[in-house]
């Protein structure tokens, strides 16, 4: 038996197209769009402008599946770890962060990561397979859907579990479901894509999509690079810079380049570094995201300290740099950058770790 369709992932056009092929009328698909991604409904059943033969070839060829939620965790200030499971036991996770003008989703796009940055513990835990563009809609989906109430998503970043340009296609087309008017009608300004520098697939996405991009530098040279985001080996940072600022001209001229930048104690955070960032960043438009490293039991470094953090981006600042430093939301829950594994318990954490997860339990 050949396995269902799951509509979830598909486009508005693709939505038409199947309908096309049940040998229905393609205006049927975009109601079925509508109501998926408008209302939150994922039962056939309950789409009461569908007709019952349409109805019965729709669950006779296909599903509407979401990821189950196994546990969701709450932080003080708020922000919310899901857990989820995909098929074949593969667990990814999401978190959702709430401010003051906006509700701020940081969805995954892979199942583990292969890129293994040393400042991550995704990473750490090795990678497992690419998300369909079921899978990674359905976190959006989630979000706005699965709790009753939730404010609708305004703001969603490619930053969770997993390097996006290592799944482009998938990542590409969940972009579009978000931005369509007739759904999330999320504006380019409120997609923002992260990658470690795949610079083939930079080039590849150049004139396909107008989402921010928002470059996971970490270091101002390449010796340091390498180390602490290996990827660098393969694409140095001069390439990787020269690819930002092709896919930043093919937008228009108010658009930037975010550049991420975590900093660790001793390792990437003196001024030399940050003089060094000033010469490297020179002639590109951007803005600098400082982020302190966020510990994870499998690491040996420590986060810079406050003052180190200050001196830090003062710096940037009087070099006529716009630099901001990220707050830490999340991390009592292992929420926040770099601390996303995708799993309830940690195998190698520490016994506070095990314990803290273990309280986040159940929660829902």
């Amino acid at each position: 038996m050949s396995q269902k369709n799951n509509l979830l992932g598909l486009t508005c056009k693709e939505l038409q197209d199947y309908l096309i092929s049940l040998d229905e009328k393609p205006y049927r698909g975009l109601q079925i769009f509508e109501w998926i991604h408008n209302r939150g409904v994922i039962d056939f059943d309950s789409m009461t402008n569908l007709g019952k033969d349409l109805i019965g070839k729709l669950n006779l060829n296909s599903v509407i599946k979401v990821p189950e939620v196994v546990n969701v965790s709450t932080s003080s200030e708020g922000t919310k770890k899901f857990l989820l499971k995909l098929d074949n036991d593969s667990f990814i996770e999401m978190v959702k962060i709430p401010e003051k003008k906006r509700q701020t989703l940081c969805i995954s796009s892979q199942a583990g990561c292969a890129l293994q940055c040393t400042f991550c513990a995704t990473g750490y835990h090795g990678f497992k397979r690419n998300l369909t563009s079921a899978e990674i809609i359905s976190q959006l989906w989630l979000a706005n859907y699965y709790e009753d109430n939730s404010e609708r998503i305004s703001n969603v970043v490619f930053m969770g579990m997993g390097e996006p340009l290592m799944n482009t296609e998938n990542v590409l087309k969940t972009i579009q479901i978000m931005q369509d008017q007739k759904c999330y009608s999320l504006s380019k300004r409120r997609i923002t894509l992260s990658t470690s520098g795949i610079v083939p697939e930079i080039e590849a996405i150049t004139g396909k999509t107008d989402v921010s991009l928002a470059i996971s530098l970490h270091a101002s040279n390449d010796d340091l690079r390498n180390k602490i985001v290996p990827i660098n080996k393969k694409y140095p940072i001069k390439d990787l810079l020269a690819s930002s600022k092709r896919y930043l001209n093919s937008l228009n001229s108010k658009s930037h380049i975010t550049i991420e930048y975590i900093l660790i104690n001793d390792v990437n955070d003196s001024i030399e570094d940050a003089s060094n960032l000033v010469n490297l960043l020179s002639d590109l438009k951007c803005k600098i995201n400082l982020i302190p490293f966020n510990p994870f039991p499998e690491s040996d470094y420590e986060r810079s300290t406050d003052e180190k953090v200050k001196a830090f981006k003062d710096y940037l600042i009087e070099h006529n740099f716009i630099a901001t430093v990220r707050v830490t939301r999340g991390d009592e829950i292992d929420g926040a950058c770099g601390q996303l594994v995708g799993k309830l318990i940690n195998p190698i954490g520490s016994k506070k770790l095990k314990n803290k997860q273990i309280a986040a339990q159940n929660l829902h």
